[in-house]
């Protein structure tokens, strides 16, 4: 009977024993998974950017008058030296009321009697060189005879030099007088009629971008009026950030998407301009920003774009043909490294990765991972090393490019 029951007790144990196994046995995860390959990889820089034509030609209005109605649409072609832009009728003087009228002949009148004073002074100065030329005979005549000593004959001469100089200066104001007379009468002499319209050319072949004024209207000196340039001659203006811009070679590929055509459009970097400027972005932000120059590699094939329109730009910073590669939702940091979940038998095993190149949609690997080696994507924090997983197929990586 002791027997039977030691056996009865020994079952029980064991029973009792499976089901706590069974009930603190870790419970299989399933996780989404893809596969580390080998394969081309890109580093970019991504912005909007804008078309601008290169060579582009402002016509100003030579003179101020009134502009005649401009015919002339955006998209017309001109031709150098033989379109006729514009036309501007030179402006008339504006007429006069009676209070201006009352002024001017006022002025006039002053002017006369300024005049009239100027010839009284001249008369004046005359009179007294004369004497003084009479005075100085009679110094010389007295000075023969030695009647009068050598100081009276040089303030003689002093006298005649001042009277001459005083008679030249006196002309001076007689002729300034009879110009500022002139003047007084020719402000108030009536408008005259306006004079021949002056016709402004083409000074390129092209055609016109942009019409600042259409109407019938009076412009001052250098007012806006055409903005003229040729379309073949295109380029892309991106504001990037400068902390990018730095990293840019001038000749560096760009890939030039979302123009409104169906293939990538290719282009270079002509320049990296020196000098940055301040813009406040969509968020309230403030940002340094740098205009960066991208000529297009082929031209012809994006004939349908042009001045001012808006397309995507990828600068390439880094690229390679042969990379092993995972996706970047694989990758996350455990202390200052990059590490990884790999599956090997139905358990994740965190492994250590060095990682080389990144972009939105790859990571390079450089050591601590093999081509083929299955890898968790997007691990969650319940994960642990040596966790049982079950599996499914994930290729879902990053989106390209981040908005």
């Amino acid at each position: 009977m002791r027997i039977l029951r030691n056996k009865r007790l020994i079952a029980g144990i064991v029973v009792v024993s499976a089901l706590l196994a069974m009930a603190l046995w870790p419970e299989s995860m399933e996780v989404g998974v893809t596969t580390a390959d080998r394969g081309p990889m890109q580093v970019t820089v991504d912005e909007d950017g804008e078309t601008r034509v290169r060579d582009r030609f402002t016509i100003s209005a030579p003179v101020g008058g009134r502009l005649q109605r401009i015919t002339l649409e955006p998209g017309d072609p001109v031709t150098r030296g033989q379109t006729v832009l514009a036309r501007i009728v030179p402006a008339e003087a504006p007429l006069i009321d009676t209070r201006t009228r009352a002024e001017l002949e006022a002025a006039v009148e002053a002017a006369r009697a300024a005049v009239g004073q100027a010839r009284a002074e001249r008369e004046r100065a005359a009179t007294t060189l004369t004497r003084a030329r009479s005075t100085l005979r009679r110094q010389q005549e007295l000075m023969k005879a030695g009647a009068i000593a050598s100081d009276d004959l040089e303030a003689a001469e002093t006298a005649v030099a001042t009277s001459e100089e005083a008679g030249r200066a006196a002309e001076f104001t007689v002729t300034r007088a009879e110009y500022e007379l002139q003047l007084a009468r020719a402000r108030l002499q009536a408008p005259a009629a306006p004079g021949r319209a002056i016709e402004v050319t083409s000074p390129i072949d092209g055609v016109v971008l942009r019409r600042h004024r259409e109407s019938e209207s009076v412009v001052p000196v250098g007012e806006p009026l055409l903005d003229l340039g040729s379309p073949e001659r295109l380029e892309i203006v991106a504001d990037l950030l400068s902390t990018d811009a730095v990293r840019i070679d001038e000749g560096a590929e760009v890939l030039i998407e979302q123009w409104g055509g169906g293939q990538t459009l290719h282009g270079r970097v002509r320049r990296v301009e020196p000098s940055g400027f301040m813009k406040v972005s969509a968020l309230g932000v403030e940002e340094q920003r740098v205009n960066v120059r991208i000529d297009l590699s082929h031209p012809e094939t994006a004939a349908r774009l042009g001045d001012g329109y808006r397309v995507e730009v990828r600068v390439v910073l880094w690229q390679a043909d042969d990379v092993l590669r995972v996706p970047v939702g694989s990758l996350f940091r455990q202390g200052e490294g990059w590490t990884v979940f790999v599956v090997e038998d139905g358990t994740a095993r965190l492994q250590a990765v060095e990682l080389g190149q990144r972009n939105a949609q790859f990571g390079q690997i450089l050591s601590g991972l093999d081509a083929g080696a299955t890898v968790v994507m997007h691990p969650p924090d319940t994960l642990t090393d040596g966790s049982p997983v079950t599996t499914r197929n994930d290729q879902t990586a990053a989106p390209r490019r981040a908005r």
